[in-house]
């Protein structure tokens, strides 16, 4: 890292060169091959050895963003043992397979598409034997990429309610307690469709703490939520009128036992069943760690789990890169601080944007006038919110640029429309699908002076 009395323009370069070597480390065809290997007749996954000769079909199911290059892997690995696959992935993040079909389906709202590729994946595992195996691969997005409406739901209900839920502030982990009690695949139901064949699911984490019930809304997992965890989550948000009567009335059903709860922890399907997280949000800010410390920065990883209100996680943010300036704490400049998680965005404007947008935007106002400052919030599956961009860039004169431009940062802050405010400015992060997908990577870089 070069001292150079403008720092700005290097910082924000090293940003971009910190935030790719943490994408690197979670490629999802490279977290395949490190974890899966095929050795004469045997498959070796994780600590598990699978013997192919004992086993009639393979067929390989999934969905997720980064589903497409984890199906690329397999079969790289597999060939002509695959029978057949079936995977879901977000439109535009595929790659050439040869055994594997891909669907392209809708991403975070579901589609038609991707209910009628669940369905043909929910068949294909309903298909499957004693004798035979099964591979699932999931990543982040395989919520919403796997959407079969429970009996009695449809697909616009789903879709009606997906949508209050990310619009009221519900974190991951409730919104999935409500796909996973409206779905005939997802909160278990998956491996209860497999069983008895052997399942093994290669999990690519998007959630906090590598929840394996919550990420992609657990298809092949134990669910440990309730029916009366959802009314609790409805209450909680007070959107009960705002749902589609048909969402509410079967969640009541389903807390008077009028139908049955998902899968617990105990169900035969689950002793056939191996679950295997082979990349994650900690390893990404690990490899960054390292890239920023080799370009000169003290750094420091805060956390991997952080969650909770954007603006607010920015305010702490930008009160630590304060104190790194003034007292040299909690480590002195330059600096790196690393975080990861995934926050929420209460919506209450118009505006266009995400939250790794509105995080930059809130940071902007926070570190105005400071020293050299730069702040870089970015999803790693390349994408934010409803837009093309993969986050945003700020700095200590993002504020003062804006104002020469005349923009109001508050403004376009209390209207969440973080997109317009960076795309004025040219400091959207755009990365195109980066077909991975573990949470999200803030980097703060300060340099004093």
């Amino acid at each position: 890292m070069k001292e150079e009395s403008n720092h700005i323009p290097g910082m924000r370069n090293d940003a971009v060169s910190i935030f790719q070597k943490g994408l690197q480390a979670v490629e999802p065809g490279a977290a395949i091959k490190k974890y899966c290997r095929l050795e004469d007749n045997r498959l070796f996954i994780g600590d598990n050895v699978y013997n192919l000769s004992i086993y009639g079909n393979l067929f390989v199911i999934g969905a997720g963003k980064a589903s497409a290059p984890m199906a690329a892997a397999i079969e790289g690995i597999l060939g002509k043992r695959i029978t057949k696959g079936i995977i879901n992935v977000k439109y535009k993040h595929v790659v050439h397979l040869d055994r594997i079909k891909l669907i392209e389906a809708g991403h975070p709202v579901p589609d038609k598409n991707g209910q009628n590729g669940a369905s043909a994946i929910l068949d294909l595992a309903l298909s499957a034997e004693k004798n035979d195996l099964v591979i699932c691969l999931i990543s982040g997005g395989g919520s919403a990429l796997l959407p079969l409406p429970y009996e009695g739901l449809t697909l616009k209900d789903k879709q009606e309610t997906i949508k209050e839920l990310l619009s009221c502030g519900a974190s991951i982990h409730e919104i999935n307690a409500i796909r996973k009690h409206t779905s005939m695949i997802k909160g278990g139901r998956l491996a209860l469709a497999a069983y008895p064949a052997t399942l093994v699911s290669l999990i690519l984490s998007d959630v906090i703490g590598d929840d394996l019930d919550v990420i992609s809304s657990g298809p092949t997992v134990a669910d440990s939520s309730t029916y009366l965890d959802c009314i609790e989550i409805f209450e909680k948000y007070n959107i009960i009128k705002k749902l589609p009567e048909n969402i509410v009335n079967h969640i009541k059903a389903g807390v008077s036992r009028k139908i049955p709860e998902s899968p617990k922890a105990g169900n035969p399907a689950f002793e056939k069943t191996h679950n295997l997280v082979i990349g994650s949000n900690i390893e990404a800010m690990l490899a960054a760690k390292i890239h920023a410390e080799h370009l000169g920065y003290n750094t420091i990883v805060l956390s991997s789990m952080i969650e909770g209100e954007t603006r607010e996680v920015a305010k702490v943010h930008g009160a630590i890169a304060k104190e790194i300036i003034k007292n040299n704490n909690p480590l002195p400049p330059p600096a790196c601080i690393l975080s990861g998680g995934e926050t929420t965005v209460t919506l209450k404007g118009k505006g266009l944007g995400g939250r790794n947008q509105e995080f930059s935007l809130a940071a902007a106002i926070e570190i105005a006038g400071m020293d050299s400052v730069v702040v870089l919030s970015g999803g790693t599956d390349g994408t934010d919110g409803p837009t093309d961009a993969a986050g945003a860039i700020a700095d200590n004169n993002t504020l003062k640029r804006a104002g020469d431009m005349g923009m109001d940062p508050y403004s376009f802050l209390e209207n969440n429309d973080s997109y317009n405010f960076f795309k004025k400015l040219d400091d959207l992060f755009i990365t195109g699908p980066t077909n991975t997908n573990v949470m999200d990577l803030r980097i703060i870089l300060v340099i004093r002076g």
